[in-house]
């Protein structure tokens, strides 16, 4: 009989026979297909294009499985095997894989990139996406985006121990964004603070093109001593294969893999897969079973379950580790006794891990698994040869080279174009629109910037994740980098900052890309920290569209100038493309990662204003870049022309470099970047936080420009005039200028000298209530 075993949804139809305990395969073996070469399947309802399944078909030598079908479907998706984006992604691998502090210990291609930050420690750092389910079900989207990220940085041998998040939604006062935003910050802080790991930092931006289509990238932190380091590998004939963690369920099959890798439609998805549900005490259990088996020294290889599940886990396994693997799908522990084979395979349940075990340390491994209550199951072994078989009720319903499935997917080079209409966007510079520099005209633009969404108070969101559990947490939001302590003893920590600018990315992908990229980096080193390495996570439209995957080459391009410039390497990250909603695509978004080191976190430097009578000084200088900026967009109604600012990566390191030595002499009180928003932003963000108010004189002749342009590589510091002298030196030698603006004053004031004088308490008015105003309605 026919049974359609996923509920009509159109993922497949399978020939099976119903015996009286659970459905029992009998007719789409290895054989029968061998039999039925012309058996018409459902490969294009798993997203599987023509050229595809014929590819998949000469790879085999005759029609796949079903089992196989979903295998391969899963992952040949764009989210798995990036098929549209890798021939530019080798860019990355050009760059030198060497950080400021040493050798990668890892790189692109392992579930994270590793870095060696000194004293025996390394540090493993990566961001993902999850993107379309959060859309579909925000709270578990967000939450498994969060588990995901985290089994990835524990499958090198690392604790985790932090994550960051940078989002987009729609506009604040749409209903959906009202429906979304609450969902996945829920799902964020809910994870997140379950697992016991502080939220650090991150970012939340809103524009309309994310309506329907809402970013959630994840990052995770782990530490690990250098001999500690796990790779994915299965190797060893007669190893065991162990699955441990949670039972497999009907959630998430073709989830994130297939999900992921469609363009929703206006109305949505048109195929809405089960969202994954998390378990955060599961996976609180499933990191510290782990670490301890690690400890135990009983693990060969090991890989975590994320999109695409068994189907991936086994072929990455043993294609890393040129090997076959026999597999019987019915020692899966299940949920859901009913699930079919391909289901089983597809599944993206969370909370799973797999392990490659001598069978010499099969009761070890089993042994501590009970003692935190994690099942674990034996469900194969490693195998001479270069075959992947699976079998299921006694027949082979699998029997692939696991390469094929991994790592030789399709390789799309989509054609792109520049597109036509940039020219016209571009010739619309914000340096052309009008000014009202008269005192009522700055304060009124002053406000307008501060009540901006992307500016606003973001405190109703952060302050439901827990920034300080684990007590090492050094900084935290609304600091513009997380710092985190790793040696109790010696005071060594790292710092990370999550970055994108869309808007100048939109307006220029190669500038707008290296400009998200040196916001992260700037923010890492306003802290005092050394940036050594990145991960990015780049956000597009369809790549079917010429004119997205002219954006999305030119941002890799742009990423792979700097990183060669600045001296880091890129240590891996996610490609999510198909992020658009019918014909609109989101604002291109290549949301960057920096890891910075500090040798000594108790030199680290706040961005609040610290003490009264300490002079307020400018590192590097204005020019009139008006274009992409927060005061166009909040000012002139939604303008986005022009081009961005220009990038000048020299003063990016020169600005680093003197924070860095300024820190480690403890000659400055505090240090804040000027990115978004402009000085305007940081003299007011720096006044908050510290609790302290300003007198500043603008140097220049036009307070919009001096205020609001958005010129890179400066930032606002305050220092006391014992360490003037020695500034200005450091300065001098890196090519930095200096300007001194005023001084920090007890009364809650922001004054501008001949222009204004504002009480700070109207501008926090302003910034702290868009937010919540906007949840509450």
């Amino acid at each position: 009989m026919l049974i359609d075993h996923l509920d009509g949804s159109g993922w497949g139809i399978h020939e099976i026979e119903v015996s009286t305990d659970r459905f029992a395969l009998v007719a789409d073996t290895v054989a029968h297909a061998l039999e039925t070469p012309d058996l018409e399947q459902p490969y294009a309802a798993l997203g599987v294009k023509d050229d595809e399944y014929t590819r998949i078909r000469e790879i085999l030598g005759r029609r796949p499985t079903s089992a196989e079908l979903a295998m391969y479907s899963v992952m040949w998706s764009e989210h798995c095997s990036y098929k549209s984006s890798k021939v530019h992604l080798k860019k990355f691998g050009e760059l030198s894989q060497d950080t400021p502090r040493g050798p990668l210990l890892a790189g692109i291609g392992e579930n994270a990139g590793v870095v060696d930050i000194g004293q025996g420690y390394a540090v493993t750092f990566k961001a993902e996406s999850h993107n379309h389910p959060s859309f579909v079900e925000p709270y578990q989207g967000a939450a498994t985006g969060v588990g995901g990220i985290v089994r990835d940085i524990l499958a090198m041998g690392a604790r985790p121990i932090g994550v960051m998040d940078s989002l987009r939604f729609g506009p604040l006062d749409e209903a959906d964004t009202r429906r979304v935003l609450p969902g996945v910050v829920a799902g964020v802080g809910g994870y997140g603070n379950c697992l016991g790991l502080p939220n650090i930092g991150g970012e939340v931006q809103f524009h309309r093109t994310y309506l329907g289509n809402p970013l959630v990238n994840a990052l995770c932190v782990g530490v690990l001593r250098h001999e500690d380091l796990h790779r994915a590998h299965a190797s060893g004939v007669g190893n065991k294969v162990i699955l441990f963690g949670a039972a497999t369920g009907g959630d998430g099959i073709g989830g994130a893999s297939i999900l992921a890798s469609e363009t929703f439609d206006e109305t949505g998805p048109a195929k809405r897969p089960s969202v994954q549900v998390g378990d955060p005490f599961m996976e609180k259990l499933l990191i510290e079973c782990t670490l301890e088996l690690f400890k135990a020294g009983v693990i060969v290889g090991i890989q975590d379950f994320g999109a695409a599940g068994i189907s991936c886990a086994t072929s990455e396994l043993a294609s890393a580790g040129n090997s076959g693997m026999s597999i019987n799908l019915d020692l899966v522990p299940l949920r859901d006794p009913n699930l079919a084979p391909e289901e089983i395979l597809m599944s993206e349940s969370q909370e799973r891990m797999m392990a490659v075990v001598e069978p010499r340390h099969v009761e070890r491994f089993m042994e501590i698994c009970r003692k935190w209550d994690v099942t674990a199951t034996v469900i194969g072994e490693v195998t001479d040869g270069e075959r992947l078989i699976i079998h299921w009720h006694g027949h082979c319903i699998v029997d692939v080279d696991p390469g094929t499935v991994a790592h030789e997917g399709p390789t799309y080079r989509r054609s792109y174009r520049r597109p036509e209409w940039l020219d016209q966007v571009n010739a619309d510079a914000a340096e052309n629109l009008p000014r009202d520099n008269s005192p009522e005209g700055v304060r009124a633009a002053w406000m307008k910037v501060m009540a901006h969404g992307n500016i606003a108070d973001k405190s109703w969101i952060t302050n439901q994740y827990d920034r300080y559990v684990r007590g090492n947490s050094v900084l935290a939001q609304p600091e513009d980098a997380g710092m985190l302590r790793i040696d109790e003893e010696t005071g060594l920590g790292i710092a990370l900052a999550l970055d994108a600018n869309s808007r100048f990315t939109y307006l220029n992908p190669y500038i707008g890309a290296q400009q998200s990229l040196a916001e992260a980096y700037r923010n890492v080193a306003v802290t005092g920290a050394e940036p050594v390495a990145v991960t990015d996570c780049l956000n597009f439209g369809s790549p079917e569209d010429p004119e997205v995957m002219w954006s999305f080459v030119e941002a890799i391009l742009g990423l792979v100038d700097a990183c060669k410039e600045l001296g880091i390497p890129v240590t891996g990250g996610n490609v999510s493309l198909y992020n658009q909603t019918g014909g609109t695509p989101i604002l291109p978004t290549p949301t960057v990662g920096v890891l910075g080191v500090i040798d000594d976190v108790t030199k680290r430097l706040r961005s609040g204003f610290a003490k009264a009578g300490d002079g307020i000084w400018l590192l590097g200088s204005a020019r009139e870049e008006l274009s992409g900026s927060i005061w166009a967009d909040a000012v002139h109604n939604g303008h986005l022309g022009g081009v961005p600012p220009r990038v000048d990566l020299r003063a990016e390191t020169g600005l680093a470099r003197v924070i860095r030595d300024a820190a480690v002499e403890r000659l400055m009180r505090s240090s804040h970047d000027i990115s978004e928003g402009g000085l305007a932003v940081s003299l007011v963000e720096s006044a908050l936080q510290g609790g302290f108010g300003f007198t500043v004189t603008l140097p220049g002749e036009d307070p919009t420009v001096q205020l609001f342009s958005e010129s890179a590589a400066r930032a606002l510091v305050t220092m006391p005039e014992s360490s003037v002298e020695r500034v200005k030196s450091l300065c001098s030698e890196n090519l930095v200028p200096l300007t001194r603006l005023g001084e920090v004053i007890e009364q809650l004031d922001a004054n501008v000298v001949g222009l204004l004088s504002v009480p700070l308490a109207e501008f926090h008015g302003v910034w702290s209530r868009p937010v919540p105003e906007a949840m509450r309605n």
